[in-house]
């Protein structure tokens, strides 16, 4: 007498599951998030920095101050002034956070030894070290543009209020204000200067962030300074201190953004094919990858402090 098994088959019964397909980009995503969820200045510094702005400059319209300035010289300089105030205030908090956030973003790890458990994730370290150059390279200018383009609107509507109560004609004001001009400036010395000529700043900060046991601070000035004062008793010149200070000044671009600010129409001083095909700029960038590969190989190689 036959009898049918009652075992079911293993086929039958079992399911097979495909292994889910990781997008190449994806963990880089998920730690640019992981950034700035742990390094929440990026974001409140800027943010803080224009609530401190608009409260001032609320308070400067309704005492008066800022009707006067336009009552007297309706000119673009004075109508300008409190705008590029408010950006350059802006964008100096968010270079200092960049630079404090490079020195922070390899050595906090290895201090708390989070770094541990960050290693034990499918995650490689050169995504960890792009996701952390990518904060400085593009999350905080893009930042930045967005908080003072909303800073500088409502500061414009602030003092659309404040003529419309006094009376007086908002003639002046449109006629000598051109926010979009502005922002396209703004944006184009953002993405050029901050991101682009700075960026041998962030990969070395991010390597002397790699490599220091104890105050990154100290190991990111330090050398430098030891360089330049070395260069300065052995050959009696300050060639490596130029350098810096030129590369710090934003080179040629700087100079043409300074210009632009005062200009009638500042747009005629963007020379965007100019810079792309400058030596500075990709000489720059060619250090920033080789920092950025150090910053690699020190984080593979190194434990907790």
């Amino acid at each position: 007498m036959n009898t049918q098994s009652s075992a079911v088959p293993e086929s039958f019964g079992r399911q097979e599951v495909m292994p889910a397909v990781m997008s190449a980009t994806r963990p880089l995503y998920w730690s640019v998030r992981r950034e700035l969820w742990e390094f929440r200045s990026i974001y409140i510094a800027p943010l803080v920095a224009a609530g401190v702005i608009l409260f001032g400059f609320l308070i400067s319209s309704f005492a008066g101050i800022w009707e006067k300035a336009l009552s007297l010289d309706p000119s673009q300089p004075k109508v300008a002034e409190p705008y590029n105030f408010a950006a350059l205030l802006i964008m100096g908090s968010t270079f200092l956070v960049s630079l404090f956030y490079c020195l922070e973003a390899l050595h906090a790890e290895r201090r708390d030894r989070s770094i541990l458990f960050w290693k034990s994730l499918p995650v490689s370290d050169l995504t960890t070290v792009l996701s952390k150059a990518t904060v400085p390279l593009v999350i905080l200018p893009l930042l930045t543009f967005a908080v003072i383009a909303v800073t500088q609107w409502i500061m414009l509507l602030i003092s659309i209020a404040v003529l419309s109560v006094s009376g007086q004609s908002v003639a002046a004001l449109w006629s000598h204000l051109s926010l979009f001009q502005m922002w396209v400036v703004l944006l184009y010395h953002l993405v050029t200067i901050h991101a682009l000529w700075y960026a041998p700043f962030y990969g070395w900060l991010l390597l002397a962030s790699a490599w220091a046991r104890r105050a990154p601070l100290l190991w990111a000035f330090l050398p430098p300074l030891a360089i330049g004062v070395f260069e300065k008793i052995a050959f009696r010149t300050s060639h490596f201190a130029a350098m810096l200070g030129h590369r710090f000044g934003g080179g040629p671009e700087g100079t043409e953004f300074t210009k632009a600010g005062m200009a009638m129409d500042p747009l005629m001083h963007l020379t965007p094919l100019h810079f792309l095909i400058s030596p500075g700029l990709w000489i720059g960038l060619a250090i920033t990858a080789a920092f950025l590969a150090a910053a690699v190989q020190l984080r593979r190689h190194r434990g907790p402090i």
